[in-house]
């Protein structure tokens, strides 16, 4: 998932001037810095997992093959955000925040957009239409700026409590910030569901597959996990993990997140980790539950580590990142 600091585009800059028109007195926030998403609530964890593979966590090599390993993988997915901070009215923050997501197919070692589904470009502008009473006429419309078209979003909804946020402007864009990402999420699942559908082949997925049931089931759908949160793992199994090397994976076992589907999942090791941090060249791999998942792992673990050529640079997150998903990210980021 890519989030952009880029400067603004086109569309953004037309849609702050109509804004600027429509509300005498708003102040432009100079430059306006994209916002990055907020750090999940959570603590980072260790939590336990049901082995699949054994009874014990264990390190495995990837069996090699007679012939240089290569990868079955079709086509890639990746999602982007862009959440700024255009300006604001009494203090009250506008928010122009903008999800989209591709899918890209390697036809004869070229990335092409997948024909079947256009990118999803989605921008909104956020608004706490409340606590600015002169903009209620707002309320489920639109702003259409040279042909980019903006749906505005109340940030000063009540919850489910029927309680409504605080006038503190951090809470207002915090907001803005998550509903971004829900529907850059949103986005990201609506291509995996029809990539799945047609069956056209692997598809590599920038991040984890449980949150959609019908992504999690299809055999077509492999998740790559770059970021570590939460380890699932415990006591001795967290020093195997930490310790893989390259070219190994962990035992296969089972993550059953709470209202989400279950998958199989296990750890590989991209890259010699010696003289880095722990979690360097570490990813966490999810597929559907299947028959033959052992054999299954060794298979999509060989077609991952093949993926780690072309270098993804100059991308700090290099020594985790597929060049077919630094692909979706550039051609995102010219897009939106």
């Amino acid at each position: 998932m890519l989030v952009s600091n880029s400067s603004p585009d086109a569309a953004s800059r037309a849609a702050l001037r109509s804004l600027m028109e429509q509300l005498p007195g708003m102040s432009a926030v100079e430059g306006g810095g994209y916002l990055e998403p907020v750090a999940s609530n959570d603590p980072p964890v260790l939590r336990s997992a049901q082995i699949a593979e054994g009874s014990t966590l264990r390190a495995i090599r990837i069996p090699t093959l007679s012939r240089p390993a290569s990868s079955e993988f079709e086509a890639f997915l990746d999602g982007s955000q862009k959440v700024q901070v255009v300006g604001h009215r009494y203090g009250m923050p506008i928010v122009f925040g903008t999800a989209s997501a591709v899918v890209r197919v390697r036809v004869n070692r070229r990335m092409i957009t997948w024909g079947h589904q256009p990118p999803r470009v989605e921008r909104r502008i956020f608004v706490p239409l409340r606590y600015l009473p002169e903009l209620a006429d707002w309320r489920a419309s639109s702003l259409g700026v040279e042909g980019a078209q903006w749906q505005i979003i109340d940030t000063s909804t009540a919850d489910r409590n029927g309680d409504y946020p605080s006038q503190h402007p951090a809470v207002l864009i915090e907001r803005a910030i998550r509903a971004v990402d829900v529907e850059r999420e949103t986005l990201e699942d609506l291509l995996a569901e029809a990539w799945c559908a047609r069956g056209d082949g692997s598809l590599y997925i920038d991040g984890g597959i449980s949150r959609n049931a019908r992504v999690a089931s299809s055999t077509c759908a492999v998740g790559v996990i770059k970021s570590h949160r939460t380890l699932y793992v415990e006591g001795d199994a967290l020093r195997i993990v930490l310790g893989l090397e390259k070219g190994e994976r962990s035992s296969v076992f089972r993550v059953s997140p709470r209202s989400r589907s279950s998958v199989m999942s296990w750890y590989l090791r991209l890259r010699d980790a010696k003289g880095r941090d722990a979690m360097w060249g570490l990813v966490r791999v999810e597929i559907a539950e299947c028959k033959y998942q052992l054999e299954r792992a060794d298979e999509i673990s060989r077609w991952v580590l093949a993926e780690t050529t072309p270098l993804s640079l100059p991308d700090g997150r290099w020594d985790k990142m597929a060049y077919g998903v630094r692909d979706c990210e550039e051609f995102l980021r010219a897009i939106s």
